[in-house]
């Protein structure tokens, strides 16, 4: 699949989406009937297809590789070339886990940086949350960042949801899968995640894998994010930055069933007008 040419200005950006999974049975493919989550349906249309269309809107993503656990079919394919008309789409194996697909993601792509990498169940992302992210990140310095939400800016908007929060000292953050290498030097932050992703969902095991004092500091509640960038930075070897995003539904992905519910609900009452992005029902 191929698309519109590279920029001649600063060059694009380079999307990656994360559309693999885990060994087993998924519990939201299974709800949703399909075969693969990724093509769980969101108010009618596939996860994938949703980001792989947001992210030809916009203008700093300059080709699209997605990262897939098996071929899709003939009608799939059709949908994805559809919805990526006028940009360059390629369709890569996934890894055996989330790093593992971007390491494999890297090495297959030529020129892959800056490599903006986000995942297929992301339904609810927009364009507006990457150019916030990029924004922040673009001639900072860093190697590698991450994008967060505040609790109070999910909450606010969904009080219903559960998310998975880091409690720093000045806040608790979810994370917002979103996510960019600016350079090799980013990769370092990928091994080192290869290492630790299985305690995604343990906090105070993810801030543990920087040492006992960022630990302490963390379940005593003083751990800032700018402590954890730094320590962060001094561990893996490059530097690092987090960017909290304004918008609650960056947070929003789809773990589980109760998730798709959810995002079905924002979507059609989105779509029929009656709720803004990221507003409150």
């Amino acid at each position: 699949m191929s698309g519109r040419p590279e920029s001649t200005g600063a060059r694009p950006l380079t999307a990656l989406i994360l559309a693999g999974e885990r060994g087993g049975e998924n519990p939201v493919a299974r709800a949703a009937g399909v075969a693969e989550k990724c093509w769980a349906p969101a108010a009618g249309v596939p996860m994938l297809l949703r980001v792989v269309e947001t992210l030809c809107r916009c203008r700093t993503v300059g080709r699209i590789a997605i990262s897939l656990r098996s071929d899709p079919t003939a009608e799939d394919r059709e949908a994805l070339a559809r919805r990526a008309a006028g940009i360059a789409l390629s369709l890569l194996p996934c890894g055996v886990s989330p790093s593992a697909s971007v390491l494999a993601a890297v090495d297959a792509l030529d020129r892959p940086y800056p490599l903006l990498i986000t995942t297929a169940d992301h339904p609810l992302l927009s364009a507006q949350m990457i150019d916030h992210f990029w924004a922040a990140i673009a001639g900072s310095g860093a190697d590698v960042a991450a994008a967060v939400t505040p609790a109070s800016v999910i909450e606010r908007a969904y009080p219903e949801t559960r998310r998975t929060y880091l409690r720093f000292g000045d806040g608790r953050r979810s994370g917002a899968n979103l996510f960019a290498l600016l350079g090799p030097e980013g990769l370092r932050a990928v091994e080192f995640w290869r290492r630790i992703e299985r305690d995604r969902k343990r906090p105070w095991r993810l801030i543990g894998a920087f040492g006992l004092s960022p630990l302490v500091a963390y379940l005593l509640g003083r751990l800032t994010v700018d402590d954890a960038v730094r320590r962060a930075s001094q561990i893996i070897g490059a530097r690092a930055a987090i960017v909290d995003l304004p918008f609650a539904d960056a947070a929003i992905d789809v773990d589980k069933p109760a998730d798709l519910v959810l995002v079905d609900r924002i979507l059609n009452a989105r779509e029929r007008g009656h709720v803004q992005a990221g507003a409150p029902f």
